[in-house]
């Protein structure tokens, strides 16, 4: 086996309930419920401007910096729902996509959302896409495609590990990985976190907001209030 150079064409995938289910819910409150360390980098923005929330499985991509080889192979693999996700050993240099590979996943392909670990081109016209599409920015300047590279196997983009069929959820905020493996036990909380939040939005718009933690928490830390002004 070419460790490095590979394509694995079978993944498992999360339950396309839960996906269903986590599509209706905020990044924010998923984050929340996976200790606050499943967003990727917020440098990983959304360029597109879609009407609702991305969620679906990752179609995973490891891509030598700067090279779309592999990211083709996964165009041609990528299933309606799909969200593919690529690394790009952090490279900031190269477009890995532009309109044509755009138009082909969104609107044949029907992916639920493209996440890629640097620049993007042709944000004119990506920039009023329906599809989301998230990307560090924008340059012109097209990428190889000589690999090596892999397809479906485990990478890090954003700083976050993710894996094959993990499920993608994007909003405005950004992007969190929710492994296929807790999704399950999260999805619960985080329907109730959503629930919750609506009330306590309400409550804070006419002032009421509970400072009963803030109160206690500032004994605790031993913070000294002084009834004076600051001086030098």
């Amino acid at each position: 086996m070419s460790i490095g150079n590979r394509v694995f064409l079978k993944r498992h995938q999360a339950d396309p309930k839960l996906v269903e289910r986590f599509g209706k819910l905020p990044t924010a409150d998923v984050a929340d419920c996976l200790s606050r360390t499943s967003a990727l980098s917020p440098e990983i923005r959304l360029q597109s401007s879609p009407e609702k929330y991305m969620c679906g499985v990752a179609l995973t991509v490891k891509a030598r910096a700067g090279d779309n080889l592999m990211l083709h192979q996964a165009m041609k693999m990528a299933q309606e729902g799909d969200v593919i996700i690529l690394s790009n050993e952090g490279d900031r240099s190269r477009a890995l996509m532009g309109e044509i590979m755009y138009k082909y996943l969104a609107d044949y392909k029907k992916v639920a959302g493209i996440v890629i670990d640097g620049p993007i081109r042709d944000l004119d016209v990506l920039a009023r896409e329906k599809c989301p599409i998230y990307a560090t920015g924008s340059t012109p300047q097209a990428s190889y495609k000589e690999g090596p590279g892999e397809v479906n196997g485990p990478i890090s983009v954003g700083g976050i590990a993710v894996m094959p069929g993990d499920i993608v959820l994007g909003d405005r905020d950004g992007v969190v990985i929710i492994p296929k493996k807790d999704a399950a036990k999260i999805i619960d909380q985080a329907e109730a976190i959503t629930a919750n939040d609506r009330e306590k939005v309400q409550k804070a718009s006419v002032g009421n907001i509970d400072h009963s933690w803030l109160t206690k928490t500032l004994e605790e830390k031993h913070v000294e209030f002084i009834d004076e002004e600051y001086s030098l």
